[in-house]
C-alpha cells in the first residue's frame, strides 16, 4: 500500500498549479518553493520562473525583501490586488509558509481583492517529540507510546538508508507549521545514548532529510553521557570535568549539524539519572547543557515531569499533582536564557480530563515550554476517534493570571509528543492525522478556532468533498474528545486504565500503586481531597480566582470535581444530577455516541479513498468494542461500590 498524502494531496496544489507565479530570492529554501510550485505546474498546466528569468504577467508572486522587523524569519505578508496574489517575506521559511498559506486557501486565494495581511507565528518553536528507540526495546518496542507502527528514523539499530519518507514527513509537518523535531525518545537508552557521540553522523543524515522544509533536529540526551560515554566517574553539573566533556561533544555535534536546535532532557524522572544523585538543583543541570550549546546557538528543553514514584499509596498527603510545582517554583529566575523548562499541559500526564498545570503561570523569570501528546496514550491510543484540538484549545486559551493566556506564557514554545510511525497513514488511524495537523497549527496561532482548524485539515485532506462528506467528517470528529471522556474517567478523576500499556479498563489498575492513587473510592464516596482547607493543598498552587474557584466543591467545575475533591455518590452537580447517576448516564450516552458515529462513517463509503475508508472502519468496530468494556467495567465497579441503582432502570452487569 502506498503512503497516504494526507493533506497535501496533489489535489491540493491545483489552485497554485495552474497559474503563472514567479518566485523571485535566493537560499535552500526557496528552493524548496521553486521545487513545490513546479510539481504543482507540472500536473496542473501553469508555470513558474525564478526572478533572475522574468515574470512577465504573474498570478501569483512569491519574494523575499519584506520587513525583517515586523515579519522575523517565519513571518509573510499575503494581499490580493489587480489580479496579482502577493506573498513577501523577510526570510525564507516566512516564504516557504507563505506558499503554504496559499495552498491552504486554494481557489480563494487568487479571486477577489485581499488588503494586505501580516502573518506571523505566535510561538517561535513548534516542536515534535518523537519517542523512537533506535534499536528495538525489549519493553518498550520500537516506539515507546507510539501507535502508528515503527520508527521513521530508525530500523534495525541504525538509521533507516532510505530518507525518502522522512523528506516527506518534513514537508507534511511544515505545511502546518511545525518547525523543530526531537528524533530519538526522552527516555535514553544504551544504544540512544550514542548518538550524541560516535554515531551523530545517523542524526546528520536525518537533519539533511528535514532541513529543506525549515525543520530543526533536536536530539534527546541522557543526563549521565559523560558517565556512560565519556568514562568519567561523576555526572555532577559543577564538575569542571564534566562541563569541559559536554562542551567538546556539543562542539562536534554542531560540526555535524550547524543549525541542530538542542538538546531535550528527562533527568531525575521515572528513574532517570539527574543532577539529584549529586545534590545539585535542576537549574544546576540544565544550566550546564545551556552553556554547552550556547556558543552554538542551541537550546536545552529540561522536561519538568519530575515526581515520586515509588510513593507509598496509602498515604494520602502525597500528591503526584503537587510535584512539578513543588520542584521547580522556588527555582524561578536560576535558569539561563537559552534553558527552556518544558512542561507538561496537566499536572499529571495527559489525561482526558486536567486542570491546567499551575506550574504554567507561576514562573515569570523561566522560559517555559508547554506540551501536549499527540499520540493518544490516555485517549484511545490511535484506535479510538478522539480529535484533540477542542482539548489543546481550551488549555492554550486558559488563562492562569488576568489578561495571559497559556499561549502567550510558552515563550518557550509549544510541543506534542508525536503520533507518527511508518503506518502508511501516518498516524495509525487516518482520523488522527487531523490531531498532528492540528497541533501545528495551534502551536503557530493558540486562540486559532479550533472548528477553522479543522476545516482546512478537511478541506485539504478530502479536496473538492461534497458537502455530505464535510458534514460527515464533522458529525464524526467534533464533540469525539468529550464522547471519549463520557465513556472513561470521570469528572477528571484520571487513570483508570489497564496498567503499563494504558489500553482499556480497569478503575483500581493504578490505585494501589507506587505510580500514584487517583480516585479513593469507596462505599461513601469518591475523588481526591486537594484543597487547602483538607486535603493536600494542591488547589492553593493556582492564584486567584482559580484557587478560590477550584477550593470548594460548590464552586469547582462539575468536569474536575473528583481531581480536587472527594464527594459522596449523592452529591449533587451542577447540572442537576447526583455523581453517581452521571457516572451511569455518561458511559451510556458515549457508547451510544460511538454507535452513531460508526453509522455516520458507514455511510461515507462511497466519498472515501477505499483503503481510507476500510482502515476507519475496522478502528470503529474495536473503539465500540471497548467503549462498551468501558461501560460495563465502570458502571459495574461503582454500582457495587455504591449500592444505589440507576435511576433509568438500565442494566449495569
Amino acid at each position: 500500500m502506498e503512503t497516504d498524502q494526507a493533506w497535501l494531496p496533489t489535489a491540493a496544489f491545483r489552485a497554485v498549479g495552474s497559474r503563472h507565479t514567479l518566485v523571485h530570492g535566493t537560499g535552500p529554501l526557496v528552493d524548496t518553493v521553486h521545487r513545490e510550485l513546479a510539481a504543482g505546474c507540472g500536473r496542473f498546466g501553469g508555470s513558474v520562473v525564478r526572478g533572475a528569468e522574468g515574470g512577465g504577467s504573474c498570478d501569483l508572486v512569491l519574494e523575499l525583501g519584506g520587513d525583517a522587523e515586523a515579519l522575523g524569519d517565519e513571518g509573510f505578508t499575503y494581499a490580493r490586488e489587480v489580479g496579482r496574489t502577493t506573498v513577501t517575506a523577510a526570510g525564507q521559511r516566512g516564504l516557504l509558509y507563505g506558499l503554504f498559506h496559499v495552498v491552504r486557501l486554494g481557489e480563494e486565494a487568487f479571486h477577489g481583492e485581499r488588503a494586505q495581511e501580516i502573518h506571523r507565528p505566535t510561538t517561535a518553536l513548534r516542536m515534535l517529540d518523537h519517542w523512537d528507540n533506535v534499536a528495538v526495546h525489549p519493553v518498550m518496542g520500537q516506539v515507546e507510546r507510539g501507535y502508528a507502527g515503527g520508527s521513521l528514523f530508525w530500523a534495525d539499530g541504525w538509521a533507516r538508508g532510505d530518507l525518502e519518507r522522512v523528506r516527506a514527513y518534513g514537508r507534511l509537518i511544515a505545511a502546518c507549521g511545525i518547525n523543530a523535531v526531537a528524533v530519538n525518545n526522552v527516555n535514553v537508552h544504551e544504544t540512544e545514548a550514542h548518538l550524541l557521540t560516535d554515531r551523530i553522523g545517523e542524526v546528520a543524515d536525518i537533519a539533511g532529510a528535514l532541513r529543506p522544509y525549515g525543520i530543526r533536529t533536536h536530539l534527546s540526551v541522557t543526563f549521565a553521557a559523560p558517565v556512560v560515554l565519556g568514562g568519567l566517574p561523576t555526572a555532577d553539573p559543577l564538575d569542571e570535568a564534566v562541563r569541559a566533556w559536554w562542551a567538546g561533544a556539543t562542539a562536534r555535534v554542531y560540526e555535524a549539524i550547524p543549525d541542530f536546535g538542542g538538546y531535550v532532557v528527562k533527568a531525575d524522572s521515572e528513574g532517570r539519572p539527574g543532577p539529584f544523585a549529586d545534590g545539585r538543583s535542576h537549574a544546576d543541570g540544565a544550566n550546564m547543557l545551556a552553556a554547552a550549546v550556547a556558543p552554538h546557538g542551541g537550546t536545552v528543553h529540561w522536561r519538568a515531569f519530575v515526581y515520586d514514584h515509588r510513593q507509598d499509596w496509602g498515604d494520602r498527603t502525597t500528591d503526584r499533582a503537587r510535584a512539578a510545582y513543588d520542584h521547580f517554583v522556588p527555582l524561578d529566575g536560576e535558569f539561563a536564557p537559552n534553558a527552556v523548562l518544558q512542561v507538561k499541559h496537566g499536572p499529571m500526564d495527559f489525561q482526558v480530563r486536567e486542570p491546567v498545570s499551575p506550574l504554567i503561570g507561576a514562573m515569570p523569570g523561566t522560559r517555559l515550554a508547554v506540551e501536549v501528546q499527540a499520540t493518544q496514550e490516555y485517549t484511545g491510543q490511535q484506535r479510538h476517534v478522539c480529535w484533540l484540538g477542542p482539548m489543546w484549545s481550551e488549555v492554550l486559551r486558559f488563562r492562569p493570571e488576568e489578561g495571559v493566556s497559556v499561549g502567550e506564557l510558552a515563550r518557550g514554545g509549544l510541543v506534542a509528543v508525536s503520533n507518527v510511525g511508518d503506518d502508511p497513514f501516518w498516524t495509525g488511524h487516518p482520523l488522527g492525522q487531523a490531531n498532528l495537523y492540528a497541533f501545528g497549527r495551534l502551536a503557530w496561532n493558540p486562540d486559532a478556532d479550533p472548528g477553522a482548524v479543522l476545516d482546512e485539515w478537511i478541506g485539504l485532506t478530502f479536496p473538492e468533498a461534497p458537502e455530505r462528506l464535510v458534514a460527515g467528517l464533522h458529525d464524526v470528529l467534533d464533540g469525539s474528545w468529550r464522547t471519549y471522556e463520557k465513556y472513561t474517567a470521570p469528572l477528571g478523576v484520571g487513570w483508570m486504565v489497564q496498567p503499563g500499556h494504558h489500553y482499556g479498563p480497569s478503575v483500581d489498575g493504578y490505585e494501589y500503586s507506587p505510580w500514584g492513587t487517583y480516585h479513593f473510592a469507596d462505599r461513601d464516596g469518591i475523588g481526591v481531597d486537594r484543597s487547602a482547607a483538607t486535603g493536600t493543598g494542591y488547589a492553593a498552587q493556582y492564584a486567584k480566582p482559580w484557587a478560590e474557584l477550584y477550593e470548594s466543591p460548590e464552586t469547582c467545575p462539575d468536569e474536575l470535581l473528583l481531581f480536587f475533591h472527594h464527594v459522596s455518590y449523592g452529591h449533587v452537580l451542577k447540572s442537576g444530577k447526583t455523581v453517581i447517576q452521571h457516572i451511569y448516564d455518561t458511559h451510556f450516552e458515549g457508547v451510544e455516541e460511538v454507535e452513531e458515529a460508526r453509522e455516520v462513517w458507514a455511510s461515507l463509503a462511497g466519498l472515501v479513498v477505499p483503503a481510507r475508508h476500510a482502515r476507519v472502519t475496522e478502528l470503529f468496530e474495536e473503539q465500540l468494542r471497548s467503549a462498551r468494556e468501558w461501560r460495563d467495567q465502570i458502571n459495574s465497579y461503582f454500582f457495587r461500590k455504591s449500592g444505589v441503582p440507576d435511576a433509568h432502570g438500565r442494566r449495569i452487569y
